[in-house]
Formats: C-alpha cells, structure tokens, sequence
C-alpha cells in the first residue's frame, strides 16, 4: 500500500478502520451489517486478510465480495452453496463467524439494543426490529460494532433499554451457563476507535479519528471510557480508496455519516 492520502471522507476512512477488525480472523465468515461494515469486510478480504469467507447475503459463498446496490444477479461469483438453514451450522453455533453491526445503543458492558426503547417492554415509547439472532450471535461468535453517531442516547448510562445481545455483564450470567464463546472486539464510531480491553472487559479508547480528542469522546459517552495506548487512526491510502469505490460504485457510503464531513476534522468541530 502506498502513504495515506488527506483526499479521504470520513466514512471511507472508518471503512478502513472497521476492516482491521477482520485482520488475523483466519478462515471465517465475515458479514458486515449495513454499507460501512459491508465495505469494510470486502475491503478487508482484498487486501490484508483473504483468507475471510464472504456470501452474497442469499444462498451462497462467494469468491469476490458482491458490490452495494444494483447489479445483475450473476455478477457474484458462487464458491459454494450455502443456504440460510445451513448457515447456522458452518458459520454461527460453530463460532466460525466475524459479524460487525450497528445496534441502537450499547452500555459498559457491551450489551447491546436494537428491540424497543422507552416506556415498558410492552409498551414501549419507540419500538424497533426486535432481538433478531442476536442472543445467538452475541453467544456463539465475535462479533463487533459501528457506530455513525457517537453520543450518549447510543453510547447510554447505566444498561440499555431492552438487552438484545449478550455482553459482559456479570449481574446477568446465568449459574452453569456457558460463556466462553462471547467475544466482542471493536468499536469503531465516528469519532473513534475502541475496544473491550480494559479491566473486566471495560470499553477503551484505541484511537483517536483526525482532529478528535479523548475528552471529546468522553464527553459524548454516557460511561467512563478507559484510555488504551491511543494513536490516530490512520487515513485511507489510494489503493483502499479505489477499492472502496469498486465495492460501493453508486456512493452508498457517502449517505451514512450526516453531511458526508471529511475524515479530518478541524479542531472543536465535534
């Protein structure tokens, strides 16, 4: 790869820095939920990890990560069947599945919410999609998380709302349950870079977007961050870029973060 380039949006360098979740994942199924994520494993598959297995979000694993939006249906290239029913067995309850998702809000504890908000469960004050796979997902594989918005009605005080996906609150692990497959890995919002490795898996800052500071970030969360050993998060360089275009060639990625800023941000612009 060549030297970083400052011509860069702030998506596309949050692309780049959501693929580095897949690094080093070995030969597991990378599904990115939503056009960052998505980008982020095709990216991360053409480039430092093509080892990663990808499907085309039907019934089939593919050889090249399948672009966003409107295609022809045979522009994929099949590698081998798989189905939705089967998906479970080779990729979920095997734990052989690297999911990166945006839910609604995350607490301390990485559990997170994407059912309903407000109100009781009954009769919430905005309802949602529901838990969907997620008590499997958070349970049986890694999964990790971005975020286009940081603040706190995502980042929030105290639990979420409405638990959809298991995290490391100890106060709700089930005696003789087993645990050991929850494994959640990277945080990458607009802002910044973090992971769950702090103190009992407390959430920290790894790094910091171009022109964001630590007590900006903490300032949007509503719980204590830890400080890791935070650099900046590296800018995108040519060769990412023309990757990216190629996997989103009608511009999807220019509509997920509001007003599409550019991935360095002058000072107090948070």
């Amino acid at each position: 790869m060549s030297e970083p380039t400052s011509m860069a949006s702030l998506a596309e360098l949050c692309i780049v820095a959501c693929s580095e979740a897949f690094r080093g994942n070995g030969e597991v199924v990378a599904s990115g939920v939503g056009a960052v994520p998505r980008l982020a494993a095709g990216l991360a598959k053409l480039t430092h990890s093509p080892e990663l297995m990808m499907t085309d979000g039907e019934a089939y694993l593919v050889e090249q990560p399948v672009p966003l939006g409107p295609r022809g249906y045979d522009d994929r290239r099949p590698a081998g069947y798989l189905p939705f029913s089967r998906f479970f067995d080779a990729a979920v309850w095997s734990g052989r599945r690297h999911a990166m998702v945006t839910p609604t809000q995350l607490d301390r504890f990485g559990q997170i919410n994407l059912s309903c908000m407000g109100g009781t469960y009954r009769q919430p004050k905005t309802q949602m999609l529901g838990v969907r796979g997620f008590p499997g997902n958070t349970i049986c594989h890694p999964n990790s998380f971005f975020f286009p918005a940081h603040g706190p009605r995502v980042f929030v005080a105290g639990e979420v709302d409405m638990i959809s996906g298991v995290g490391y609150n100890p106060a709700k692990r089930v005696a003789g349950g087993n645990f050991t497959g929850v494994d959640l890995r990277r945080i990458i919002t607009n802002l910044c870079v973090m992971d769950f490795g702090g103190k009992d898996n407390a959430i920290r800052v790894i790094s910091l977007h171009p022109g964001v500071t630590f007590e900006e970030v903490q300032d949007a969360t509503g719980f204590a961050l830890e400080k890791g050993d935070i650099a900046e998060t590296p800018m995108p360089c040519p060769e990412q870029l023309e990757i990216i275009a190629s996997l989103d060639p009608h511009g999807i990625r220019a509509s997920v973060i509001k007003d599409n800023p550019s991935a360095r941000m002058p000072a107090g612009q948070v």
